[in-house]
């Protein structure tokens, strides 16, 4: 490692040829300036990275090395939407899938540094299709199977895919979905794509174009063994989308080898994971938390994941705990909207099963209250149960504030993130751009030096990627966040800073929805905000301005909710739509909907200055209207 400090790149292994910048061997460098307390958890990390850089293929470390050693560990069990219906997948049938689906991507003109779009739901076919496009070196982009054919075209044409995985139908809740429609609608506009691959999940036909290649046909003639691409550390592994405060998401790019070294360490030491558990992270593979802890993460430390394809509350709302009881889960990894949920139907749901097999609970995706963390650890944990809240994003990689790992039995306090992991180094920011200091304070949460796993660029748009993250405190990366760091240091994370909302754990731009609403001949200017809601976390209330006054109102809403559903998704239409007269702006016409927000949190005693508006007495105006729908609506 000392003779890798000199120059910018270093060959570590003259075998496996595996680059790694001169950043993240400084970062290595820094773990050993922790103290003594952490020097075990340190050392077992340094091995771990020495395993991780002396193979230089993401899928061999995923797959090739856990096959020589112990083929029949199962790497996948697929809890299908039919209760009791799981399917057990080895490692060794895991890779011959993911070598079968990569021969037959490469026979369909599919390279290295193509895109390939994945739009499927969970299950072991789509992790291979994952596995896959890594092992062939092409970067796959997953796009949630409830995205509409607008929002997946979107995508496609954004990062110029070359072919799309998808299956007939999607299955989930006891309710098909139409997935291969939903495809042939969003290619029409994608003249990139050449070929689409169509997998089965379900026993009925769909109507096949020229370009359709039956997937599983194909790959029952393909080889079982395909030899993995030479791939550099810093060459594009995959692409995710999420959105921003502007209408358009944004293509987060994540590399090889730092992306594939923060998952695996994060979910080794964070859930405390040991050879031979059963973890079990419930979230879809179309958002980071599948991508890093259902897939890479747990497949890089040889465990056995499970693939959840079902709701909470199919076929009632005992579902995840008879899960649990039945395959033996040991860590569960879930959303608070979920949690939540479940905590409406009581606690004879929970009790009804055995989970005793539970050691590590974790929650993800936007900030726990402390009701539902205080059920989640007392119902479903028994008390006894490590509880870790995470906070991490699309762009981080993985976790970097939880309250584990740690010292042994170090206090955990209830609906706070706490610690930063390994090599994060989170600072608070004024309005100022200046580092707060000291503990019992608030601001920007920002984080000062880089870690492996975060984020490279936009696709396409760097300069985007560096305004986004980088512009607002030059020299950190702005999270978005806003945080506060308590009296023992310990923080917590207070909610986002900037136009985005986050609706079930899902991060969406108020522009996104309002570009979409945008599109009603009846409806000139819209302004979306997010509100608190008592299962999602938040919500999203529109504001609307329409062209004249019509009878035809609710209509209106009605046509607008189903604007949204099908250009973006159906958990991004708003739940409550507001007719106003006229928004708040300033002279330079931008609508402040801090204002809005105010008014639809009951803050309006505090509605800060409003001298800049064109004309403050509109605020009195939409007060006026937003009382006359909460007494009409019972909000």
């Amino acid at each position: 490692i000392s003779k890798a400090v000199v120059p910018i790149k270093y060959s570590i292994c003259s075998t496996c040829m595996l680059q790694i910048s001169r950043r993240q061997l400084l970062l290595v460098l820094q773990m050993l300036s922790f103290p003594v307390l952490y020097m075990s958890v340190w050392l077992s990390t340094l091995r771990m990275i020495s395993l991780c850089l002396n193979l230089c293929f993401l899928t061999v470390n995923c797959l090739d090395r856990h096959v020589e050693k112990s083929p029949n560990r199962v790497a996948l069990i697929w809890e299908r939407d039919e209760p009791g219906t799981a399917v057990h997948v080895t490692y060794r049938e895991l890779l011959d899938l993911t070598c079968r689906l990569a021969n037959t991507l490469k026979k369909y003109g599919i390279q290295k540094g193509d895109r390939v779009a994945i739009y499927m739901s969970v299950s072991p076919l789509s992790v291979a299709a994952m596995l896959a496009c890594a092992r062939i070196g092409a970067v796959h982009t997953v796009v949630f199977a409830g995205f509409s054919a607008e929002s997946l075209a979107g995508r496609i044409m954004d990062s110029g895919c070359k072919a799309v995985i998808t299956y007939n139908q999607g299955v989930r809740g006891g309710r098909t979905t139409e997935l291969k429609t939903t495809v042939d609608e969003a290619v029409k506009n994608c003249p990139s794509i050449k070929h689409v691959f169509v997998a089965q999940r379900t026993d009925n036909k769909v109507q096949m174009c020229d370009h359709d290649i039956p997937l599983e046909k194909e790959m029952a003639k393909a080889a079982s063994v395909c030899p993995p691409e030479i791939m550099d550390s810093e060459d594009m592994l995959f692409m995710l989308y999420t959105s921003g405060s502007t209408g358009k998401p944004k293509g987060i790019v994540h590399t090889q080898a730092g992306y594939l070294l923060y998952a695996a360490l994060t979910h080794k030491y964070v859930f405390d994971y040991q050879q031979g558990d059963v973890f079990g992270c419930v979230a879809d593979i179309g958002w980071i938390t599948g991508h890093s802890y259902v897939v890479y993460g747990p497949l890089c430390n040889g465990a056995t994941s499970v693939l959840f394809e079902s709701t909470p509350v199919y076929p009632d709302p005992g579902r995840y705990w008879e899960v649990v009881q039945r395959l033996k889960i040991n860590q569960f990894y879930g959303a608070p909207t979920a949690i939540r949920l479940l905590l409406n139907y009581g606690e004879e749901w929970v009790k009804k099963y055995d989970r005793s097999s539970l050691k590590t609970l974790g929650s993800v995706g936007e900030p726990i209250n402390n009701e539902a963390w205080q059920w989640f650890y007392h119902v479903v944990g028994e008390g006894r149960c490590t509880l870790v809240d995470t906070w991490w994003q699309t762009e981080t990689g993985g976790i970097c504030i939880a309250p584990r790992p740690s010292e042994k039995k170090a206090e955990i306090v209830p609906a706070m993130a706490m610690r930063p992991f390994f090599g994060i180094v989170p600072v608070l920011m004024d309005e100022n751009g200046k580092v707060i200091e000291g503990n019992d304070v608030s601001g920007a949460l920002c984080i000062a030096q880089p870690w492996p796993g975060m984020a490279r660029t936009i696709y396409g748009d760097q300069q985007r990627f560096v305004d986004a993250y980088f512009k607002a405190y030059p020299g950190y990366y702005f999270t978005g966040d806003g945080a506060y760091r308590n009296k023992k240091g310990y923080y917590q994370i207070t909610g986002r800073m900037d136009d985005v909302i986050n609706i079930s754990g899902h991060r969406l731009g108020t522009a996104e929805i309002e570009d979409a609403m945008a599109d009603h001949p009846e409806v000139p200017e819209t302004a979306v905000t997010g509100y608190p809601h008592k299962i999602k976390g938040e919500g999203a209330f529109a504001f609307i301005v329409l062209k004249e006054q019509t009878a035809h109102i609710d209509r209106v809403k009605e046509e607008l909710k189903t604007i949204v559903a099908s250009k973006i998704a159906k958990y991004a239409v708003p739940d409550h739509i507001l007719v106003v007269k006229r928004l708040p702006k300033t002279r330079s016409g931008k609508i402040m909907r801090r204002l809005l927000r105010k008014v639809v949190t009951e803050q309006s005693s505090n509605m800060g200055d409003v001298t800049t508006l064109d004309d403050p007495s509109v605020v009195k105006e939409i007060l006026d209207a937003y009382q006359k729908y909460k007494e009409k609506s019972s909000l």
